[in-house]
């Protein structure tokens, strides 16, 4: 009988979201670029960038069934320069260098952070909730912290509150990549499917509200988005806590089942003096 043979294995990686995850990179890159030439809000503007198509990337390979073990790779490596080093480096040389090594071992564990969240997400693949993400997202820690210094370069904030600002911003956002919170997962949103009206309403009021100020709303967006995985994951323990409670007061005592039964019998009835059928007073064991 002529043996099975294995399908061949088809040489090659799909084109088009691997197209798109290369642009991320060149976006990435060129947000260092500006970093170093003092252009932070260019810089700024092209990690956001990278955030706009690392979500098309994904999105794409799902829709025209391109997904890959190639291309997941090549998007965690991707990720690592636009959502890590990049951001890391604009933020250093935005404001961070001043502080000498207090300031560049604040922007390595950034670096460090999102390697670290990049790396527990590829674990985790196969497992995790797709509705949630565990840790801040890399591009909304980034997102957050391009959208205030795009700000700061708007607004012109005093020195003191601006190194206030970007140090619990940078720390804060790194200690939330590796942390166990839960964030939702925007990519599950289905945008081939039905929605309501007031949803559509609502998203056109935020793209209007970014059109007026756009590094502004964009920061708050980012925040909110920040704080909710924390709001989410403390009430999620609320809940649960209160679950618990209810069980535990939900649960019959002894008293309360020997009231239902009527026994109302004690260690010290068994014990008092009895009279036998011959007239002989005892105590029974």
């Amino acid at each position: 009988m002529p043996q099975a043979t294995e399908p061949r294995r088809r040489r090659g990686i799909y084109l088009l979201p691997n197209l798109v995850t290369t642009a991320s990179l060149f976006s990435g890159f060129l947000s260092i670029v500006f970093a170093v030439g003092g252009q932070y809000a260019h810089a700024a503007m092209a990690i956001l960038m990278c955030v706009l198509l690392d979500n098309l990337d994904g999105r794409i390979a799902r829709m025209t069934r391109t997904e890959s073990d190639f291309g997941m790779h090549y998007d965690s490596l991707v990720d690592v320069i636009c959502f890590g080093l990049a951001p890391a480096l604009l933020v250093h040389q935005f404001l961070l260098r001043e502080f000498s090594k207090l300031g560049w071992l604040t922007a390595f564990l950034f670096v460090a952070a999102a390697t670290l969240r990049l790396a527990r997400f590829n674990a985790q693949v196969g497992s995790a909730d797709k509705r949630y993400f565990q840790g801040l997202p890399c591009p909304a820690a980034a997102a957050l912290l391009v959208c205030f210094i795009w700000l700061a370069t708007r607004q012109g904030l005093p020195g003191y509150s601006l190194a206030v600002v970007v140090f619990t911003l940078t720390l804060g956002s790194a200690a939330l990549m590796v942390s166990t919170f839960r964030y939702y997962s925007l990519k599950s949103f289905d945008f081939a499917g039905r929605v309501r009206f007031l949803t559509v309403a609502a998203i056109a009021l935020t793209l209007a509200l970014i059109a007026l100020d756009p590094p502004l709303v964009l920061f708050l967006l980012t925040l909110a988005y920040t704080f909710s995985g924390v709001l989410l994951t403390l009430n999620e323990k609320r809940r649960r806590r209160r679950r618990k409670r209810g069980h535990r007061e939900s649960l019959p005592t002894v008293q309360t089942v020997q009231g239902l039964t009527g026994d109302t019998t004690t260690d010290a009835d068994f014990s008092e003096d009895t009279t036998d059928s011959f007239g002989n007073k005892g105590k029974t064991d």
